[in-house]
């Protein structure tokens, strides 16, 4: 199949995703502020610049587009028909510099957490995770400092 766009339009169209404020991170948002959860936005001085920081938890989550960062398995991952070698190169991109954020997050002794634009259709199911997630870290934050 073969774009109907220009080249020059396609990328234009492309340019005004954004990566900020998106639906899906205001979602996670709410979710995480009904669960009592309070955060920080875009915290530039964390590697990979995570979407919400709980620094009392010490926790960040990055909100991603299925699409542009992959979701195995999911539907909205697919790759487009032309420039296909210039799609792998793009999305093999993302993948290695997300790996390498949150080994670099870990490493600092951050829980790391991501979230799928896909599961932010379903608010339940995304408090519930986010719930045990924090419940976890809760745990593991007070045996942590017992000894």
């Amino acid at each position: 199949m073969v774009d109907r766009l220009t080249p020059e339009r396609r990328s234009w169209l492309m340019s005004r995703v954004g990566g900020k404020n998106t639906t899906p991170e205001i979602v996670v948002r709410k979710v995480a502020h009904s669960l009592g959860l309070r955060f920080r936005l875009h915290r530039k001085q964390l590697p990979g610049t995570p979407d919400l920081v709980f620094p009392k938890w010490r926790t960040a989550i990055f909100v991603h587009g299925c699409f542009w960062h992959r979701h195995p398995g999911c539907a909205k991952a697919s790759t487009p028909k032309s420039r296909t070698e210039y799609w792998q190169d793009k999305f093999e991109t993302n993948v290695r510099r997300d790996k390498k954020n949150v080994a670099l997050l870990r490493k600092q002794g951050w829980l790391v957490l991501t979230v799928w634009e896909c599961e932010t259709k379903n608010v339940d199911k995304l408090g519930a995770k986010l719930s045990q997630a924090f419940k976890k870290r809760a745990q593991y934050m007070v045996r942590s400092t017992r000894g």
